[in-house]
C-alpha cells in the first residue's frame, strides 16, 4: 500500500467490523483502525491504488449477507463491509486522480474481500474509482449507491432492446413492472423509470409502503399476490405489462415472463424469493420476450461512468431525497443490517461517517 504515506497510515477512522465466530454465528463491532489494517486481495494488491477518506456508504442487502458470515460473499474474517463509499482522495498511485478529488466506487471487490466503505477509509485499485459526476453530491451519490447503479443498469438494458417511453404507434407509453419494488434496487428503478416517462406498476409485500412508492413514481402500486396468483398450468398468460425489472426471482419471475407482452425485455438482478427459475419456452418463441441479467457489480468503466452520468441528469429520480427510509452512523447501522435480512428494509439506509480523522 505505497500510495499511503506515513501521515495517512498512521491515521485512524472508525469501522464496523465482523467476526465469525468458531460456531459460525458472527459478532458486530464498531472500532477504531489504522488505514495500515486495510487489506487489499492478492490479486489487486500490485495495481495502482488509491485511498479514499470515506464520507458516505449505504445499506445492500450483499452487505448484509457479509455481516452474516456468508462464505460466498467475504471468505477472510474479520472483515469490514459495504460495497458502495464516496468520499475525498487522500493519494493516489495514478494520475487520474489527485488530492481533494471527490470520487464514488461501487462494486467490484469492494465490501467483499477488500475492506468496504462501512470504514472511514479505503484504499482501492483506481480502475474501480468513478469522479463524481457534475450535479450530484456525495451524499446524493450514496443516496443511489449500487442499488440505483443497478436499476439504472436494468432500464438501460429496457432501452437497448427496444423499449422507449415514445415509443412509434403507441398512444400511451409502455407499461414496465418492477418486482420487490418497496427495496433498494426497486423503489430507485421506480423513480428512474418515473423520470424517464414509462408507466410504472410497483409489486410489493409490504402494504406500509404503497405511500412511499406512489411518491417515488409509481402509477399504480399492488401487492405480489398481483402477479404471482396465476394459472400455475399455463404455459402463456394474458399480457400485462410491456417490460420488467425483476428484483427478486424465483416464482415472481416465472410469473412476470408468462404475462410479459409481445417483444417485452425483462430485466432481473436478484434471487431473495430464490435462485431457481422453471418456465418453458414459449414466451420467449411465440412472444419474443427477451430475458436479461444485470451484472453491476463487474460492469465496465465506460457503461459506469455513463450510467453515473445519467443518474446526475436525466435519470436522477425527481424525489431522490424521499428514498432515504433512515440515515444512521456505524452504531445505528447494526439493526438496519438485521431489519434488511428479514426483508423489512423499505427505501435507502444511508451511512454516514465523521470524517475527522487523528494522527
Amino acid at each position: 500500500m505505497t500510495v499511503m504515506n506515513d501521515e495517512i497510515g498512521k491515521s485512524t477512522f472508525k469501522a464496523l467490523i465482523v467476526h465469525l465466530e468458531e460456531d459460525g454465528t458472527t459478532r458486530l463491532e464498531v472500532s477504531v483502525r489504522t488505514a495500515r489494517e486495510l487489506y487489499l486481495t492478492e490479486t489487486h494488491r500490485s495495481k495502482p491504488s488509491v485511498a479514499i477518506q470515506v464520507h458516505y456508504s449505504s445499506l445492500n442487502y450483499k452487505d448484509a449477507l457479509s455481516a452474516s458470515g456468508n462464505r460466498g460473499i467475504t471468505k477472510n474474517f474479520p472483515h469490514v463491509p459495504g460495497i458502495d463509499a464516496a468520499g475525498i482522495v487522500l493519494a493516489s498511485e495514478d494520475k487520474r486522480f489527485q488530492e481533494g478529488d471527490k470520487v464514488i466506487v461501487t462494486g467490484y471487490d469492494l465490501g467483499s474481500n477488500t475492506s468496504g466503505g462501512f470504514g472511514g477509509r479505503i484504499n482501492v485499485p483506481a480502475d474501480w474509482v468513478v469522479p463524481l459526476p457534475d450535479g450530484l453530491t456525495l451524499r446524493e451519490a450514496m443516496v443511489i449507491g449500487t442499488a440505483g447503479f443497478t436499476a439504472a443498469y436494468g432500464v438501460k438494458k429496457l432501452l437497448d432492446n427496444g423499449l422507449t417511453p415514445t415509443m412509434q404507434g403507441r398512444q400511451t407509453p409502455p407499461s414496465i413492472l418492477v418486482t420487490g419494488a418497496s427495496g433498494g434496487v426497486g423503489s430507485m428503478a421506480v423513480g428512474i423509470l418515473h423520470r424517464l416517462g414509462f408507466r410504472v406498476l410497483a409489486a410489493t409485500g409490504k402494504r406500509e409502503a404503497h405511500d412511499f412508492l406512489t411518491s417515488a413514481g409509481a402509477d399504480q402500486v399492488y401487492d405480489r399476490s398481483f402477479v404471482t396468483e396465476v394459472d400455475p398450468d399455463r404455459l402463456l398468460l394474458s399480457a400485462r405489462w410491456d417490460g420488467a425489472i425483476d428484483t427478486v426471482g424465483g416464482e415472481m419471475l416465472q410469473a412476470v415472463i408468462r404475462q410479459t407482452a409481445q417483444a417485452g425485455v425483462i430485466a432481473c438482478c436478484g434471487n431473495v424469493v430464490g435462485h431457481e427459475l422453471h418456465t418453458n419456452i414459449y414466451p420467449f418463441i411465440l412472444r419474443g420476450v427477451g430475458l436479461m441479467g444485470i451484472d453491476s457489480a463487474l460492469c465496465e468503466m465506460s457503461i459506469r461512468q455513463q450510467l453515473w452520468h445519467h443518474l446526475a441528469s436525466d435519470w436522477r429520480p425527481k424525489n431522490l431525497g424521499h428514498m432515504i427510509a433512515k440515515e444512521v452512523d456505524l452504531h445505528g447501522l447494526i439493526p438496519e443490517i438485521a431489519t434488511i435480512l428479514r426483508g423489512g428494509q423499505i427505501g435507502r439506509v444511508l451511512v454516514t461517517h465523521q470524517t475527522e480523522s487523528k494522527p
